[in-house]
């Protein structure tokens, strides 16, 4: 009988989690910004951002902070986490922001779960059997 093996999770980078928590806290106000996103860059940097919310469909945190995390040199994040305001905590990437985190850092880890239960995931495992952006761009034969 062989033992199976269970993917060992990511540890939580809490620092990241409490630095998305106090944006959250101090930035957004009313119902144009509600939510928070930090991501930590490969080189060790926090970069943080707040979505647009806009009824035409505004940008979520998480796509908001891929722009901030280039206009300040970070090109390959590690780690990215959202915490909703007014206290609601981690709150999960929607589906087309987990499609544009996979095609834009395919190694990238996602901190999700609620309370003491937050874990950190590879984006993969948000959104399994899925597009490959870049499979477009291949040459043909």
């Amino acid at each position: 009988m062989t033992a199976q093996s269970t993917p060992r999770p990511h540890p939580v980078d809490h620092e990241l989690v409490d630095a998305a928590a106090h944006v959250a806290r101090t930035r957004c106000r009313g119902d144009n910004h509600t939510m928070a996103a930090a991501a930590r860059a490969r080189d060790g940097r926090i970069v943080t951002a707040v979505n647009a919310y806009h009824f035409t469909g505004g940008p979520c945190a998480e796509l908001v902070l891929i722009g901030t995390a280039v206009a300040q040199g970070a090109y390959e994040l590690d780690t990215i986490v959202a915490v909703g305001d007014r206290e609601r905590g981690v709150v999960p990437p929607c589906g087309r922001c987990r499609q544009v985190l996979l095609d834009y850092f395919p190694g990238l880890k996602v901190i999700v779960g609620e309370g003491d239960r937050v874990r950190a995931v590879p984006v993969v495992d948000l959104l399994p059997e899925s597009y490959v952006w870049a499979d477009h761009q291949l040459d043909a034969g």
